[in-house]
């Protein structure tokens, strides 16, 4: 994670949190600024997204209220019967076109809550009626954001006594080092999303190359780190078929099937809410401004393609992975 902010906006219930004085380490030119709610900033009116993301400022708050949501209809659950995600950082150092975080959030800056443990709290009190599987890395990056919060070792040491509660950590980062403190964790599944090596290069902006996401994929295998391979959202583009086909072929040559958990497929979907955001914000974003259908309050590819292209994908992954350990989104 290469972010250089100028500005960071503390709270000042926020201020004498040992999170906050971790975090500002790392940003010593920064100017700072005290408010009181990081919606004061944060949710403002009038904002320009856009202008954001090429100079985002970084806000530090408490989080206060739920930060533990049921997963959404868009989200695969990987057949577990309780899936929720956690909020303990809000947008994504990355700025991927088509990511939902773009019509989710009104602003382009970064909100990092200081006050994990209070959201582990949460968690705490879902085990205590029923397993959990919790995603950690939805509405962020968590793991580009390791070295600045160190919130993965975190949930991860959290984790290692509570045996009903599974964490997912999905990622377009690369992280070589430090692999060896998750190996043989099986309630710790680090879910790396590869996307063709065009796709990656021209709508994922500031994400690891797909070499770079790959080399870090190896590098977790061999510590013995369990590892999930996520080819979701497919993107239609011209030419979809050959780069998709390419991808499975090129992650194949040189990771072993054997040594990945699943694989995660499916195609863009998203909420209709979301994508009106989008297109208002990115009016010649071609992932975005596609003739999608919406079912339900969410948009998809229309039933004809999404077929082909979910079904081609998993065609190609059972010349290497068996059905059995190929995961689709089923729908809404």
């Amino acid at each position: 994670m290469h972010e250089h902010f100028s500005h960071i906006y503390i709270e000042k219930r926020a201020v004498d949190r040992p999170g906050t004085e971790r975090i500002l380490e790392h940003f010593p030119g920064a100017k700072r600024i005290l408010i009181d709610h990081y919606k004061d900033v944060f949710n403002r009116r009038h904002q320009d997204r856009s202008l954001q993301e090429a100079n985002r400022s970084l806000i530090l708050a408490v989080r206060k209220g739920t930060a533990v949501y049921p997963g959404a209809p868009v989200c695969q659950n990987f057949g577990r019967a309780h899936f929720y995600y956690a909020s303990s950082v809000m947008n994504c150092p990355f700025n991927c076109e088509y990511c939902y975080l773009k019509g989710m959030y009104p602003s382009g800056n970064i909100v990092i809550f200081v006050n994990p443990e209070e959201i582990m709290e949460e968690v705490d009190g879902l085990l205590a009626r029923h397993p959990v599987y919790l995603c950690i890395s939805y509405d962020t990056d968590l793991l580009a954001w390791e070295a600045v919060t160190g919130y993965v070792s975190a949930w991860a040491a959290f984790a290692a006594d509570r045996p009903d509660l599974s964490l997912e950590i999905r990622t377009k980062a690369a992280m070589r080092t430090g692999w060896e403190a998750y190996r043989g964790r099986r309630d710790l599944i680090f879910a790396w999303t590869l996307s063709p090596e065009a796709y990656a290069r021209e709508l994922e902006p500031g994400a690891a190359g797909l070499s770079a996401r790959i080399e870090s994929m190896r590098a977790a295998i061999r510590a013995g780190v369990t590892v999930r391979l996520a080819l979701d959202p497919m993107i239609f583009r011209p030419g979809w078929k050959r780069a998709y086909g390419d991808l499975v072929d090129r992650i194949f040559t040189e990771i072993s099937p054997e040594d990945i958990m699943d694989v995660a497929v499916g195609s863009f979907r998203i909420s209709a809410d979301y994508l009106r955001q989008m297109r208002r914000n990115q009016p010649f974003a071609a992932s975005v401004q596609f003739p999608f259908v919406t079912e339900k309050g969410y948009c998809h590819y229309p039933d004809p393609l999404l077929k082909e292209m979910e079904g081609f994908l998993r065609k190609k992954l059972r010349m290497y992975v068996g059905e059995d350990r190929i995961f689709s989104w089923q729908g809404y």
